[in-house]
């Protein structure tokens, strides 16, 4: 079995994260601007601590999803963390006026997560995938990351657990230890399952969508030149094309035409106030 090389991280420092943290509204929804190394800080700050947090990998399908339902919009912005996972956000957080503003990409966080938890002992749990999925993924971190404790795996059913599946999950991962869970079971299902366990459980919760499947190399990822470009949407839908074309079709356009309404409208707000102190 062969595996993806993970990218290259930097060698692990300990550094505080920044006192203060910058953030957007695209389309009504809050993307912060941090770092890999800002965002795993805050992590490891929290999961050292056994706080019940969230964070949010933002992309243009999340941004669409929270336009089109205000329940769905709180989600997202209840996080105590959103990054930009997608490029798209990127730019608009430079049109935004935030121009040191850099992708955070959500599987590579993982990875610094890892990497993190591995070095300072802080047990981790897997929520998301398959069995098999799951297995493959956790060969590939304890190659990747030795060391590393993975206190409890669970694969839920691709359906809506029972309340009493839930509860059992909840308890497990409870049981567990974990500090850290990493929840892969896609947008908008993740956020929505992290906000509702975030306060039953002493742990850093983090969506990841297809991460598991990503390191595992069971999907495969953009090449990097097509991320930069911001075309890793079409590189999945090459590879997914009956999945995942009405989710494009949906979602960027609209996203296109509503942020070019948000920045002109903002350009209009920024004059009047420039004419008003004149």
């Amino acid at each position: 079995m062969s595996f993806p090389t993970s990218p290259d991280l930097r060698p692990a420092v300990s550094i505080p994260p920044s006192p203060t943290l910058i953030s957007r509204s695209i389309l009504g929804m809050r993307v912060d601007v941090t770092t890999y190394a800002d965002a795993t800080a805050r992590v490891m700050d929290w999961a050292r601590s056994g706080q019940g947090r969230y964070v949010c990998a933002s992309n243009v399908h999340m941004v669409m999803e929270t336009s089109d339902s205000a329940e769905f919009r709180d989600v997202v912005n209840g996080a105590d963390l959103v990054t930009s996972d997608g490029v798209p956000l990127v730019w608009a957080l430079k049109a935004l006026g935030v121009p040191q503003a850099e992708r955070v990409y959500g599987p590579t966080l993982m990875l610094h997560v890892c990497e993190a938890a591995a070095r300072e002992g802080v047990p981790i749990a897997l929520y998301g995938g398959t069995p098999e999925s799951l297995e493959e993924f956790v060969v590939f971190l304890h190659s990747h990351y030795p060391g590393i404790e993975i206190a409890c795996l669970i694969a839920p059913p691709f359906r809506p657990p029972t309340p009493e599946e839930d509860a059992l999950y909840t308890q497990q991962i409870a049981d567990s230890g974990a500090r850290i869970v990493f929840v892969g079971i896609g947008c908008p299902k993740q956020e929505r399952w992290m906000a509702a366990h975030t306060g039953r459980l002493d742990a850093v919760l983090l969506g990841m969508g297809a991460a598991f499947d990503f390191h595992s190399g069971r999907v495969r990822q953009a090449p990097a030149a097509m991320q930069k470009l911001g075309l890793e949407w079409l590189f999945r839908l090459i590879m997914e094309p009956r999945r995942l074309w009405k989710r494009y079709a949906k979602h960027n356009p609209r996203f296109v035409g509503k942020f070019m309404l948000q920045l002109l409208g903002q350009k209009v707000i920024d004059r009047g106030r420039t004419a008003s102190r004149g």
